[in-house]
C-alpha cells in the first residue's frame, strides 16, 4: 500500500518521518457491521502513540463504538467507514496529539498529570513544553489511560494500584506513618535530582517515562505551576456571556485574517468552542459575524464549518435560526421578502434539518427579535414551509415514486449516510450560471 508523510500537509518526497497508510476491511452485516483497522499497530508505532488514541479518536468524530483485541493486534470502530475517511480522522489526530505546535515535527511525547487532569507535551526536536492546545473528547480518555502503561491493561485502574505499591515501598522504608514521595508530594527533590538519580528513585514506576533532559524540564514546569493548563480551566469557569465572548474574538480574528474557510482554522474554530463549553450556542456567534444581505453567498464560502457545528446537532440548529432572524432584522428590506429562499438554501447544503423547520414554524418566538418581526418572518417562509409539510406527508404515506426522489451523497465530518431528499416542486429554482458562483436569490 506504500507509505505517507506523517504530515500530510508536507509534499517533501524525502520528508524522513513516514506511517504506513491506513488499511481498513469492513466485517459484519446489519447491527453487526464493523471496521477492523488491520494495521492499526503498525500506524501508531509509526507515529509514536498506543493504536488505542488514534482509535479511540475515530469512535469520538464518528459517535461510534470501539473495541480492542490487544491480543491479535484488532482495533475496530463500529460501523462501516471508508479506509479514506479514516485517513483524513487520522491526520486530525496527528494536528491534535502528534506533531509540535512550534516546530511541525512529529518528535513529542505526551506527559500526564492524572492528579491534576493535565495534558503535556514535549518536543524532543525543538524543546518546546506547553500544555495540549486540543481540549478534544478524547483527552479524558489519555488522561485514564497514560501512555506508558500496558495497552493491553488500558482501562482499568492501573495507576492506583502503582500508587498503593509505591506508598508501600516508601512507608516501609520510612517506617510507619511514612508517606509516599511521589514526583507530586516532593517537588523541590525532583528538582534538585539529575536524570539519573531520578531513575534510580521511580524504578519501574509509572513516572519514569523518559530520563532525557526535556522529559525532567517538561516534569518541573508541570510539578511548578501548569499555567497554561490553569488557563484553560479558568476559562471553563467564567460565566456563558464571557465564555460567548472569548468565542466571539476567536472568530472575528479568524475572519478579518481571512482564513477562516481554511480548513485547520475551521478545526481550530471547532476546538475552540468545545474548550470554552458553547457548541450548540456558537451558531448564534457565526451568524452575527458571517452573514449580511449577501447571506446566499456566504452561506456557500462557509457551509463546512456550519456543517460542523450542525451535523447532528438539532439545539444548534435552533440556535442559528434565531441567528438568522437576527440578521434578517438588521437587513429588512433586502432580506424580509426572501425569508422562504434562504431557509431552503440552509435545508439544501443539509444546514437545517426538516424537523428543526417545522417545529421553529409551529410558533412564534421573541427571543431574538420582535414578536412583530417574528411574525413577518413566519409568514415569509410559509410557502416553503407549505412545502416541506406537503413533501414529508407524502413520504408518510409511501406515494412518492422514483422520479420525485433524489439521491445525494451526504459526506459529512462525522459519518457518511446516503440521504434521500424530496425533489421540490416550482417553488424555488436557482438560476446559476455555470461560470458564475453567485445564486440569484430573487429568482429564487
Amino acid at each position: 500500500m506504500g507509505s505517507l508523510n506523517v504530515n500530510r500537509n508536507v509534499s517533501d518526497a524525502f520528508y524522513r518521518y513516514k506511517m504506513p497508510r491506513l488499511m481498513a476491511k469492513v466485517e459484519g452485516k446489519g447491527n453487526g457491521i464493523k471496521t477492523v483497522i488491520v494495521n492499526m499497530a503498525e500506524v501508531a508505532k509509526a507515529i509514536g502513540r498506543p493504536a488505542t488514541y488514534p482509535t479511540k479518536f475515530f469512535g469520538c468524530e464518528l459517535g461510534a463504538q470501539t473495541q480492542f483485541d490487544f491480543k491479535h493486534d484488532r482495533f475496530i470502530v463500529n460501523g462501516a467507514h471508508d479506509a479514506g475517511k479514516l485517513q483524513d480522522l487520522l491526520d486530525g489526530f496527528i494536528r491534535k496529539y502528534v506533531l509540535c505546535p512550534e516546530c511541525d515535527n512529529p518528535e513529542t511525547e505526551l506527559m500526564i498529570s492524572t492528579r491534576k487532569g493535565t495534558i503535556h507535551q514535549g518536543c524532543k526536536a525543538c524543546g518546546y513544553y506547553g500544555s495540549l492546545e486540543s481540549n478534544h473528547k478524547l483527552n479524558a480518555y489519555i488522561l485514564k489511560n497514560p501512555p506508558n502503561l500496558n495497552p493491553a491493561a488500558q482501562g482499568s485502574s492501573l495507576t492506583e494500584g502503582k500508587r498503593n505499591k509505591r506508598s508501600k515501598k516508601h512507608g516501609g522504608e520510612n517506617g510507619e506513618g511514612g508517606r509516599s514521595s511521589s514526583p507530586e508530594d516532593n517537588n523541590t527533590e525532583l528538582i534538585v535530582q539529575a536524570p539519573e538519580k531520578l531513575a534510580e528513585d521511580d524504578g519501574n514506576d509509572k513516572w519514569a517515562v523518559d530520563v532525557s533532559e526535556a522529559a525532567v524540564r517538561a516534569r518541573m514546569q508541570d510539578l511548578t505551576d501548569g499555567a497554561k493548563g490553569l488557563t484553560i480551566d479558568e476559562d471553563t469557569d467564567k460565566t456563558e456571556k464571557e465564555r460567548m465572548d472569548i468565542f466571539y474574538n476567536k472568530v472575528q480574528k479568524a475572519r478579518d485574517s481571512g482564513l477562516i474557510s481554511d480548513s485547520i482554522t475551521i478545526k481550530e474554530i471547532v476546538a475552540e468552542a468545545e474548550r470554552l463549553e458553547v457548541k450548540s450556542k456558537a451558531t448564534l456567534v457565526l451568524a452575527e459575524l458571517l452573514f449580511d444581505d449577501k447571506i446566499h453567498l456566504q452561506l456557500k464560502k462557509h457551509r463546512v464549518l456550519f456543517l460542523r457545528f450542525c451535523h447532528e446537532d438539532q439545539k444548534a440548529q435552533r440556535y442559528l435560526l434565531g441567528g438568522i432572524e437576527q440578521v434578517i432584522g438588521l437587513h429588512k428590506s433586502s432580506l424580509l421578502p426572501k425569508v422562504a429562499a434562504i431557509l431552503k438554501l440552509f435545508y439544501d447544503a443539509d444546514i437545517l434539518e426538516e424537523s428543526v423547520l417545522l417545529d421553529w414554524a409551529s410558533k412564534i418566538s421573541k427571543k431574538y427579535v420582535s414578536k412583530e418581526l417574528s411574525q413577518e418572518i413566519h409568514n415569509n417562509a410559509n410557502q416553503f414551509i407549505t412545502w416541506l409539510r406537503e413533501a414529508e406527508e407524502e413520504e408518510e404515506s409511501g406515494e412518492d415514486s422514483d422520479d420525485d426522489v433524489e439521491i445525494e451523497y451526504n459526506d459529512r465530518v462525522h459519518t457518511s449516510t446516503l440521504k434521500a431528499k424530496p425533489v421540490p416542486p416550482v417553488v424555488a429554482k436557482s438560476n446559476v450560471d455555470d461560470n458564475e458562483d453567485d445564486v440569484d436569490i430573487d429568482a429564487i
